[in-house]
């Protein structure tokens, strides 16, 4: 979905959104500890949102939330165990585009449903993938990526935070359209992957841009391309994959809140109600905006309508890819 699409959806819903949530709602979780699971370990791109996010949603509620950690499958554990959760309001999912729209088509035996166990309170941010390499590499760009692996078919490895995530797929999308041979080297999320790429042991990763900017900045990396439609306006010298040569390529991550199903309106109210302010807010914005995360208020039903959308999506990508395993 593009980005002028994504905001009228975003437009579209929240006056209806906001009408519906009473003032008292506000109160509903005030004193309450909420635990926002993390479906990635510490350090990656998940996470890099779900810490700000925490923090002004326990001051926009009156109470505290606590970031839990639980990677593992591509990030299904950890939306498993809030799928199988209390709908109370009180355990939350930092949901990606991974556990919500790519792992059904992924895993053939996927413990949750990413429709009927949850209830969508609201879209949080949006990141193109970025497409980097360890700088001792002779690789300028994507078309040298590609020559050399031609010359090394099978040879060359390339990491991503696990298997199913947006890094992996974008890397099976990018290895279908190239016609390249690349070895996926999946790990338990993005930090490891990211210290041995910088160390040398692999040679290329494909992950969201939140997560390598630092490191692209402070040149133990080199970013070659993203994936977004646009340039970011944080690398504005790094080319999109379409404009490289690859026509109408593009994926995007995204993550989003969560809750159990069967979550109670008035429940439900007060988060929408608190995750559309804080995502609309210039302190939340200035946290993750030098990232190159894109933002837009994307809030209950509507949510819902972009999620599904974006299940077919991905799940003909997955499909096109080969990719879908029965490991769990």
């Amino acid at each position: 979905m593009q980005r002028r699409e994504f905001i009228q959806l975003a437009a579209a819903g929240a006056a209806g959104i906001i009408a519906q949530v009473r003032a008292g709602n506000a109160q509903q979780l005030a004193g309450k500890q909420i635990r926002l699971v993390v479906p990635f370990p510490a350090g990656g791109p998940t996470d890099i949102v779900a810490r700000p996010f925490a923090q002004m949603l326990g001051d926009a509620l009156k109470s505290t939330v606590v970031v839990d950690n639980r990677g593992g499958a591509g990030g299904s554990l950890g939306a498993d165990s809030v799928a199988k959760s209390a709908p109370d309001g009180q355990t939350l999912l930092m949901a990606t585009v991974g556990t919500h729209a790519i792992n059904p088509a992924l895993y053939r035996k996927l413990p949750y449903d990413p429709l009927r166990d949850f209830t969508p309170i609201a879209m949080v941010a949006m990141a193109p993938v970025a497409i980097v390499v360890n700088p001792a590499q002779p690789i300028g760009n994507l078309a040298e990526l590609v020559a050399l692996a031609r010359k090394m078919p099978g040879k060359l490895n390339y990491g991503s935070a696990g298997v199913g995530t947006p890094g992996h797929l974008t890397g099976e999308m990018f290895k279908a359209a190239a016609g390249i041979d690349l070895q996926h080297v999946p790990y338990k999320g993005s930090a490891p992957a990211l210290t041995d790429l910088i160390a040398g042991q692999t040679q290329i990763m494909f992950d969201p841009l939140q997560s390598v900017l630092s490191n692209v900045q402070g040149g133990r990396l080199r970013a070659i391309a993203i994936s977004s439609k646009l340039r970011s306006s944080v690398l504005p010298n790094v080319p999109t994959v379409a404009e490289s040569g690859y026509n109408d390529f593009e994926t995007t991550a995204w993550w989003g809140v969560f809750a159990p199903a069967n979550l109670s309106a008035d429940t439900a109210g007060s988060l929408i109600a608190a995750s559309e302010q804080i995502v609309r807010s210039d302190a939340f914005r200035s946290r993750l905006e030098p990232l190159g995360v894109i933002f837009a208020a994307l809030t209950g039903g509507a949510l819902a309508d972009f999620q599904r959308g974006e299940l077919t999506k991905w799940g003909k990508a997955v499909r096109d890819s080969g990719a879908a395993t029965d490991q769990f």
